[in-house]
C-alpha cells in the first residue's frame, strides 16, 4: 500500500532562476536529490552558460527553459511549462562594484526583474511559494552584528535595488495578496563556484597562478574590509528549509563569524604552501613570499565608491525555527578554494593550455 501511495505521489517541481550562477548550481543539486523536478530558467549569451550545470544537465536531470527577468513573456511561459511549487529567484546582475557603473541595468533586473516574476507566478499558481535572494548589501552602514530587525542602509545601488524588491515585492505581495515568499538575507556565501569577478575567486586564482610561475603579482584593494563568509552548499539548504514552514518569514543567513580580505589571503596563500609576510602601510603596503618575492599590491583602483566595512550575520533566528546549522568553517572555505584553483590551473599547465 505504501508503494502505491509513492507511486501516486507527484513530485515537487521548482523552478530556479540564475541556475547557471554559483548557487543555483548548489541548489539544483540539492533539491534534485530531494527527489524534485528541477527546472532552470536560463538566459540566452553568446557564450554557455552552463558550465556549473553541465553534470546534471547531460543525463537530462535538470529541465532548463530560456527566459530572463526583463522580459515578461518569457517569464510566462517558462513558469506554464514548470509549473512550479516553489520558485527560487537567484537571478541578478551580482556584483556590487559593477552596480554602481551601471545602476539602471541593475534596477532594472533586481528590483523590476521580481515584481515581473511574482506578478506572472500568483497568474499561473496562487499558492506558489517563493523565496526571493535578499542580501547583506542592504545593511550597508549599519553596525554589527545584522539580524532581521537591524534598519537597511544599503551603500549601493546594488543594496538599494534589493531594498526595494524586498519592500515592495516580499513585504507588499505576503501582506496585500497573502503570498508565501520569503527573502533570506544572506551574507557573503563562497566557493569554487564563485564568479570569477568576485574577490575571494580572484585571490586564490592570482595566488594559484603566481604559485604556477603564470603571473608575478597582483593588486588588490581595502585589505581591511570585513565579512561574513560561509560556504554557498551550505546557504542552498537555508533557501529551502524556508519554504517548508508553516508561514513566510525573512531570514538572515550568516556564519557568526567576520574575517578581513587580508585574513583570506592568507589562509589562501597557505593553502598552497604559499605563505606570506606584510610590510609597508596604506597604498604601499606589500605581500611577500618567503623567498622575498612581491605578490601582492594595493591600487585604489580596487576601492569601492562607497564602502560597506563591516559585515557581521546573526543568524539566531534561522538556527532555531529552520534548524540550520553553519557546516564549513571559514578556514575549510578558504582551503577548498585555494586548492581547487590551484589544480584547476595545474592540470591546465600541465596539459599546455596555459
Amino acid at each position: 500500500m505504501k508503494n502505491k501511495e509513492k507511486q501516486g505521489r507527484k513530485k515537487k517541481s521548482a523552478l530556479i532562476t540564475g541556475i547557471t550562477g554559483q548557487d543555483g548550481s548548489y541548489l539544483a543539486e540539492y533539491l534534485l536529490g530531494l527527489g524534485y523536478e528541477v527546472w532552470g530558467l536560463v538566459r540566452r549569451t553568446s557564450l554557455d552558460p552552463h558550465m556549473r550545470i553541465m553534470h546534471m544537465t547531460l543525463p537530462r536531470h535538470i529541465k532548463l527553459v530560456h527566459g530572463n527577468l526583463r522580459d515578461e513573456a518569457t517569464l510566462r511561459d517558462a513558469l506554464q511549462q514548470s509549473k512550479p511549487d516553489e520558485i527560487y529567484n537567484l537571478a541578478a546582475q551580482s556584483d556590487v562594484g559593477i552596480s554602481f557603473k551601471c545602476p539602471d541595468e541593475t534596477m532594472e533586473i533586481n528590483y523590476y526583474g521580481l515584481g515581473r516574476l511574482v506578478y506572472q507566478a500568483m497568474k499561473v499558481n496562487p499558492k506558489v511559494r517563493i523565496y526571493q535572494a535578499s542580501t547583506s548589501e542592504m545593511f550597508g552602514r549599519t553596525k554589527p552584528p545584522q539580524s532581521e530587525t537591524s534598519p537597511f542602509q544599503p551603500v549601493s545601488p546594488y543594496g538599494d535595488a534589493k531594498l526595494r524588491a524586498h519592500e515592495d515585492y516580499v513585504k507588499g505581495y505576503r501582506e496585500n495578496h497573502n503570498l508565501f515568499i520569503c527573502s533570506g538575507f544572506l551574507f557573503n556565501h563562497e566557493s569554487p563556484r564563485r564568479g570569477e569577478h568576485f574577490v575571494t575567486r580572484k585571490i586564490t586564482i592570482s595566488l594559484a597562478k603566481v604559485k604556477l610561475g603564470l603571473q608575478k603579482s597582483f593588486s588588490l584593494g581595502n585589505l581591511e574590509a570585513k565579512r561574513d563568509w560561509g560556504f554557498a552548499g551550505d546557504y542552498v539548504k537555508a533557501m529551502h528549509k524556508m519554504l517548508q514552514q508553516k508561514k513566510p518569514d525573512d531570514y538572515v543567513i550568516a556564519t557568526g563569524e567576520s574575517h578581513t580580505v587580508r585574513e583570506f589571503v592568507n589562509a589562501a596563500a597557505k593553502a598552497i604552501d604559499m605563505p606570506l609576510t606584510w610590510s609597508g602601510k596604506g597604498l604601499k603596503e606589500v605581500a611577500k613570499t618567503k623567498d622575498g618575492r612581491t605578490v601582492l599590491t594595493i591600487s585604489e583602483e580596487f576601492y569601492r565608491p562607497n564602502e560597506v566595512h563591516h559585515l557581521l550575520g546573526d543568524s539566531r533566528k534561522a538556527q532555531e525555527k529552520l534548524e540550520w546549522t553553519v557546516e564549513t568553517t571559514f578556514n575549510e572555505l578558504a582551503v577548498m578554494m585555494a586548492k581547487a584553483d590551484y589544480e584547476r590551473l595545474k592540470k591546465l599547465k600541465d596539459a599546455g593550455l596555459l
